[in-house]
């Protein structure tokens, strides 16, 4: 193995001088240095000499260099930053040296042509990796079996089918579909072409306490002509009836009809079990929205219906409306709920991959100069970033999909446009929330494995492994003005509502059909349904408008859950950090590929080494000694069903290599002054009058900014009847009515002419998670919709001038 040496360098990490050795190997930078101790201890006997720090090649996104000539008095200097965010100066002696550094790094980052030249396909395991075989963890039919689906048990209403075994029915679907037991696989073949790439809803999880399920698909192909798919309909339809078909009397709880709680009873339920007033007063908000229009009374007993009796089966899509709406022009958008009468939709306002990888993009150029500085982050970037603000969203809308399973026992759907990017974050955030398997360490792999791996995340897409040239720059291109950044020049810059309106009429302008401002399209240049399809070497190239760091926020939001409940984990932060650094090192094969078809077309298993491999070797590395896997619903802090306090969302200052003061002072700052004045206002307000209503009170609001900036992830629900939006204006009681269903000619029209009347009232909030017109509503909308809750069910707003706003392409 070819390794270059480069004597005599100095390395700045952190404003730190280090003087050492430069190595550069196939895979890996490596700095050798002295090991010299701390100045207050000694090394001890058999310490090594030298301390080597290792930067994997795929993991650099950016790297300078700038020569200097000998008159100049300046070292040459290489400048790298990394996924992992590790930033490191590197300065050279002389610029001969210092070119050739630069030049072999690049060789072996952005021009291997191949993922097959990476460093899996030359690892070798060291000793106590080699006994653990991490491809074979994963048995669908062993965790579906957990769950209580299997052949040779009680019907539970689902069934595995093998339509998919060959991948020629979906490619980008698992081999093993569980659809219900009432679906047979000829209704599956004519459901497929109306899912975007044939990804019909499948099951993903059925919750073991109340045999209700989350389904997974892709957008329908709806288009403007309103299509639709009676095979569809009667696929969800089966689905959200199959808890109809068991006995649950075997079960811990009874079946729902009898057992679910008050409203209010289920409120308390939830804020004792220390939710903070943000998350308490949005999730009233959200079940109060999305509870609205159901009926009161038994229409043959004329009786009141028990809270829970009666079943809200939820569609959810995860995109804005708007988005979702430009989506149907092309052909494919949302269903119309007059043909899913039997549930309801809800729209979230998580944004695509576009908008997630400039959220990420803003917070390196907020800690950039992490290599030659000890100053601290930018905080004015870190909050325009948004970044806490999309975290935030994700775990609101995964702990919605939580209650509606756990809690008011109904099924749920989940999709986004492709459905391997939201749609993956969603469900596998609210099966951690429900299910304490997926918290341990093996369950955890197994969830990644199942709702991710499986169900074709795009990890080779998303990651770029391959890097680009356009991250490789030199200094003297850019005092000409040429250098580019990673993620500049993509081809979205301008004002969110021309974006908005530009989306919107590239229907109508063919020239444009595939630019980059795809509305909500999860990959730009739409390759195949399979992507077998695509030539060797084509599909592998990094695209970098396809990047994205969606398993970066999947990890970042499983660490909020982690940091708010510590004992309820099995593993601890460092496996989490240590998992995003391998999401990018090329160590290991998992990461490699975008499905299992194409892992099983490449041999994976047979040519590269599974990355849990890694971690089961290492398993008391990763184990929390805090963790209590005990179970008791009536005990605080031991409940099987798990929620995020969405106030209290915080940087993961450890995986920014930042400390915690630097990235979370100013917020915790903000959090005490908020709970000062919260405290203030408890002591000298008057009790409140009584009551007629059979509600829980509200917890008294905190004037934290993160309330003020908090606001809920839902932007609207939908039937077949009408349309509601979290309402910002006192005055607006209404449901809105639907002016045209989606299978009429104008309903495209109709939709956006509403929209268009919206504008004159746009407002752009901003707080303190920043308020870059990421994706959610302006921040006055919680704090109006937080102070209607004392006045009633919240119904109609302005959701449709918020939508425009946040439609980012």
């Amino acid at each position: 193995m070819q390794v270059k040496k480069i004597p005599d360098v100095e390395a700045i990490r952190g404003g730190e001088v280090h003087k050492g050795d430069l190595h550069l190997s196939e895979h890996h930078i490596v700095f050798v240095m002295p090991n010299v101790p701390p100045s207050d201890a000694k090394l001890p006997p058999n310490a090594p000499k030298n301390r080597e720090l290792y930067i994997a090649y795929p993991i650099l996104n950016y790297c300078n260099f700038r020569p200097s000539p000998p008159t100049s008095g300046r070292p040459s200097t290489i400048r790298i930053r990394g996924r992992d965010f590790t930033f490191m100066s590197i300065h050279f002696k002389d610029d001969t040296s210092a070119r050739e550094a630069f030049e072999f790094i690049r060789n072996r980052t952005c021009r291997l042509g191949s993922i097959e030249k990476l460093y899996a396909f030359s690892y070798q395991p060291l000793k106590q990796e080699k006994p653990f075989n991490g491809w074979e963890l994963y048995d669908p039919k062993a965790e579906f079996r957990r769950q209580g689906i299997s052949s040779k048990s009680q019907d539970r209403g689902w069934r595995i089918s093998t339509i998919n075994k060959d991948y020629a029915f979906s490619p980008t679907y698992p081999g093993l579909l569980v659809v219900p037991s009432s679906i047979s696989d000829n209704v599956i073949k004519h459901a497929g072409p109306y899912r975007s790439r044939q990804r019909i809803p499948v099951l993903t999880y059925l919750h073991s306490l109340n045999n209700c399920s989350i389904t997974r698909s892709s957008q329908p192909c709806v288009g403007l002509r309103g299509n639709r798919s009676p095979q569809d309909e009667r696929i969800v339809s089966a689905s959200f009836s199959a808890s109809a078909t068991v006995e649950f009397n075997g079960l811990d709880v009874p079946a729902p009809e009898t057992t679910e709680p008050s409203p209010a009873s289920s409120q308390v339920d939830i804020r004792e079990s220390s939710l903070d007033a943000v998350t308490f007063a949005t999730a009233q908000l959200e079940d109060d929205l999305i509870a609205a229009g159901d009926p009161n009374y038994d229409a043959k007993t004329g009786k009141r219906v028990i809270f829970g009796a009666q079943q809200s089966n939820l569609i959810v899509d995860a995109r804005p409306t708007i988005n979702a709406v430009v989506m149907q022009a092309m052909g494919k958008g949302s269903e119309n709920m007059d043909y899913y009468n039997f549930a309801k939709k809800a729209y979230l306002n998580i944004d695509n991959i576009h908008v997630m990888r400039e959220s990420l993009n803003t917070v390196i150029e907020a800690i950039k100069d992490g290599d030659i500085s000890r100053l601290p982050p930018n905080r004015d970037l870190l909050q325009k970033s948004a970044w806490l603000k999309h975290i935030t969203g994700v775990l609101d809308g995964s702990a919605l999909i939580a209650r509606q399973v756990g809690i008011r026992h109904s099924h749920v759907l989940i999709h986004c446009s492709d459905g391997w990017d939201r749609t993956s974050q969603l469900s596998a955030l609210s099966q951690i929330m429900l299910d304490p398997f997926y918290r341990t360490i093996d369950g955890f792999i197994i969830l990644a494995e199942k709702d991710w791996m499986s169900f074709g995340h795009m990890f080779g897409t998303r990651g770029g492994l391959l890097n680009h040239e356009k991250w490789f720059t030199v200094e003297k291109d850019a005092m000409a003005g040429s250098t580019l950044q990673p993620g500049e020049s993509d081809g979205r810059a301008g004002e969110a509502l021309e974006k908005a309106f530009a989306s919107a009429t590239r229907f109508f302008n063919k020239k444009n059909a595939h630019k980059d401002d795809n509305a909500d399209s999860d990959d730009l240049s739409s390759p195949p349904d399979d992507p077998s399809q695509i030539k060797r070497g084509e599909g592998e190239a990094t695209r970098p408008n396809e990047i994205s760091p969606v398993f970066h926020q999947y990890l970042d939001a499983t660490y909020q859950l982690l940091r708010q409940h510590p004992t309820r984990f099995e593993f601890n932060e460092r496996f989490l950090r240590r998992l995003l650094y391998h999401l990018y090192s090329a160590q290991y094969g998992t990461f490699l590929w975008n499905s299992e078809k194409a892992r099983k077309d490449a041999h994976a298993a047979e040519r590269t080494r599974s990355v849990w491999d890694y971690f089961l070797s290492r398993k008391q590395e990763f184990t929390n000694p805090e963790y209590d896997p005990t179970i008791d619903d009536r005990q605080s802090g031991r409940e099987r069903l798990i929620f995020p306090n969405l106030g209290e969302i915080r940087w993961w200052a450890g995986v920014f290599g930042r400390t915690d003061a630097e990235m979370n002072e100013y917020l915790d700052a903000a959090a005490a002054r908020g709970d000062r004045v919260h405290n203030y206002s408890a002591n000298v307000s008057t009790s409140p009058a009584p009551s007629s209503r059979s509600r829980s009170p509200l917890p008294a609001q905190s004037s934290t900014p993160a309330l003020k900036a908090s606001t809920s992830v839902l932007m609207g629900v939908e039937t077949a009847h009408e349309a509601l939006t979290p309402d910002t204006t006192r005055n607006s009681h209404a449901a809105l009515k639907k002016s045209a269903s989606a299978d009429t000619p104008g309903a495209f029209a109709s939709n956006f002419a509403k929209l268009r009347d919206g504008v004159v009232g746009l407002e752009i909030g901003k707080g303190i998670f920043g308020g870059g017109g990421g994706g959610g509503p302006a921040a006055s909308t919680t704090n109006a919709g937080l102070e209607r809750r004392e006045e009633g069910r919240s119904q109609i707003g302005s959701g449709a001038s918020n939508e425009l706003i946040d439609a980012q392409t």
